[in-house]
């Protein structure tokens, strides 16, 4: 069943996991260790970033390698942008009453 990608990211530890996979691309066990859980656990929240199509597996061997798929987290860029565009506008608002501030005292 297909999961959506914020029902997949609401979890602090399933982000976390996709911050680990963003560096470079690692197989359970090497989550796990990162983790105060267990290898079971972290294969769960691995399963629901699948489903989520916010991680892919690679056999290697006898090992399975997990890779983020950075491409399906553009979902979440785009809604954040008006967001991003809002605080954009803001923040340079702000900027603009400091130097007027600045500029009085002077």
């Amino acid at each position: 069943m297909k999961k959506d990608v914020f029902q997949a990211i609401a979890d602090p530890t399933r982000r976390a996991i996709l911050l680990l996979m963003a560096a470079q691309a690692m197989t359970p066990n090497a989550l796990a260790a990162h983790f105060d859980t267990s290898r079971q656990a972290v294969s769960k929240h691995i399963r629901v970033l699948a489903d989520a199509g916010l991680v892919r597996q690679e056999q290697a061997g006898r090992e399975i390698y997990y890779h983020c798929n950075a491409k399906k987290m553009k979902v979440v860029a785009d809604w954040l942008e008006p967001f991003r565009q809002l605080w954009e506008t803001r923040f340079n608002q702000l900027d603009n009453v400091l130097k007027n501030i600045k500029n009085k005292k002077s």
